[in-house]
């Protein structure tokens, strides 16, 4: 209706100049009511873009916050099967030299070149999370050959026996957490498997060798838990919390 009595006015205009003051007040009132128009309709617009930015924000604070809680969840269930293996290790030593006669403290001095390597590798915690992956797998048929080995040197109810199972399966589940921990944190890249092939075994053995082999491979995978509990203990203060900053960050630059 106001656009109307605008026209109305316009052509009024164009034939008695008497109404030039009118028509200067409609223009005036025509631009103010336009005005009150645009802002009633922008009001809306930017309220509701206001609360799209702050659900933004929310959203991505918790989806940040999620994650960067099951990252720290999965980093503690691993970290405290590690410290529970490594104390078992430390048993299961004990309980191999006690078994293996009166030369048992020599056993371990001697070198094993196929026993893997127990340092962690990688410059970047993702590169380090695959080494201690690696590493843990490539133990797994070790224990299986010491096993095999002892159960001809030992009576079937041998301690030992149990120790190694019972530490043989707990070093296959640290395996799948720490791959579980790797998924946490790169949910859309698989963990890379070993690319060296199936792992080293030595060749048939007499029985001291069988006994030097045996001791080696139980000290150096202390060794190695040892190197992987002080890893995750690193990884545990940098990689979960540096997470959170690096999403938060992402969204605002």
């Amino acid at each position: 209706m106001w656009f109307l009595s605008f026209t109305k006015v316009l052509k009024e205009c164009d034939h008695d100049q008497s109404l030039q003051f009118a028509c200067d007040t409609e223009w005036r009132m025509n631009g103010h009511v336009k005005s009150m128009h645009f802002r009633q309709f922008m009001e809306p617009a930017t309220t509701l873009l206001s609360l799209l930015l702050i659900m933004a924000v929310d959203s991505t604070r918790t989806v940040a916050a999620s994650r960067n809680e099951q990252c720290g969840n999965s980093l503690q269930q691993t970290l405290k099967l590690t410290r529970l293996v490594q104390k078992e290790s430390v048993d299961l030593i004990k309980t191999y030299k006690a078994s293996q006669g009166e030369i048992s403290e020599l056993l371990c001095k001697v070198s094993v070149s196929s026993v893997p390597d127990p340092n962690i590798s990688g410059l970047e915690p993702s590169e380090r999370i695959v080494s201690i992956y690696t590493h843990l797998q490539a133990f797994v048929p070790h224990f299986k050959r010491v096993y095999e080995q002892q159960t001809d040197l030992q009576l079937p109810t041998s301690p030992l026996l149990a120790r190694l199972t019972r530490v043989s399966t707990h070093s296959r589940n640290l395996a799948t957490l720490v791959n579980l921990f790797y998924q946490t944190l790169f949910p859309n890249v698989p963990i890379p498997e070993p690319a060296g092939g199936p792992t080293e075994l030595p060749p048939p053995q007499n029985v001291f060798q069988q006994k030097v082999y045996g001791c080696v491979v139980l000290k150096t995978y202390k060794e190695l838990l040892a190197n992987v509990s002080r890893e995750l203990r690193t990884l545990k203060s940098k990689v979960c919390r540096n997470r959170k900053r690096i999403q938060i960050n992402t969204f605002y630059f």
